[in-house]
């Protein structure tokens, strides 16, 4: 597993990461693994998370027709 030493932290800034923490029942380093993770992995996949704003929206009704005229084939003929 890797490790990640943070720099220059302001004093004020790791109190409150401390005060979270306690709030969350967890140790410091737990809680900032937890902030990281949160950040950097979206909650929903993408397309559940479009899905979810269409039916916020009311629902989107797409009238597609597929195109049903034959295909030509490719030619690798120069």
């Amino acid at each position: 597993m890797s490790a990640l030493t943070v720099r220059n932290l302001p004093d004020e800034t790791h109190r409150a990461l401390k005060l979270r923490a306690a709030q969350h029942g967890r140790s410091t380093e737990a809680e900032i693994r937890h902030i990281l993770e949160n950040a950097v992995r979206p909650q929903a996949p993408m397309g559940s998370a479009l899905a979810a704003i269409g039916r916020s929206l009311g629902g989107v009704e797409l009238d597609f027709r597929r195109d049903a005229s034959p295909v030509a084939p490719a030619s690798f003929d120069s």
